[in-house]
């Protein structure tokens, strides 16, 4: 009985980033900070993607990923497909950089997301343009880049030392 609740335990440890992502696409934190600060946003979803796919692609799938952008277009009143395809850009740089980076530490980590952030940027403003009808502000979309930029170091210092107690079959 003991052991049953310790992998229960380590299971839903292990689903935290996981159980995360879908939370904050279900709400709507990123707005709740742009209420009381005007330029303050930032997108915790991508810093979280960007994180998990770079360390360890077995915590979150791009299934995963791409049903979490699901439900943030549902909640947000974005068109369908938008948001996902943003956050699997985010995932596919991670994956690239995971494949060609040896030595990965958070400087090597946040020079490469300023990528990551642009790439998913542009697919975002590129397929804004060419299949809505939304009205898009460059300087929404640049702040909402440099706070997510700015912020990185400290959602990486969060997640390595949760990935610290996580006990995880790592990628060979």
């Amino acid at each position: 009985m003991a052991i049953l609740f310790k992998n229960f335990r380590l299971n839903i440890l292990n689903l935290g980033p996981l159980i995360l992502l879908y939370y904050i696409s279900i709400s709507e934190i990123d707005t709740y900070f742009s209420n009381f600060f005007e330029i303050l946003s930032f997108n915790l979803q991508i810093a979280i993607i960007y994180y998990w796919m770079l360390k360890n692609q077995s915590v979150i799938g791009n299934g995963h990923i791409f049903l979490a952008g699901i439900i943030n277009d549902v909640v947000m009143g974005l068109p369908l497909g938008l948001s996902s395809i943003s956050y699997l850009t985010v995932s596919f740089v991670a994956s690239y950089v995971r494949n060609v980076t040896v030595n990965i530490s958070l400087f090597t980590d946040w020079f490469t997301f300023i990528l990551a952030i642009f790439f998913s940027n542009l697919v975002l403003v590129i397929f804004i343009y060419n299949f809505s009808q939304i009205k898009l502000e460059y300087t929404d979309i640049f702040y909402n880049a440099f706070f997510t930029f700015l912020f990185y170091p400290a959602v990486w210092g969060i997640f390595n030392f949760y990935s610290k107690m996580m006990v995880l079959k790592h990628d060979d």
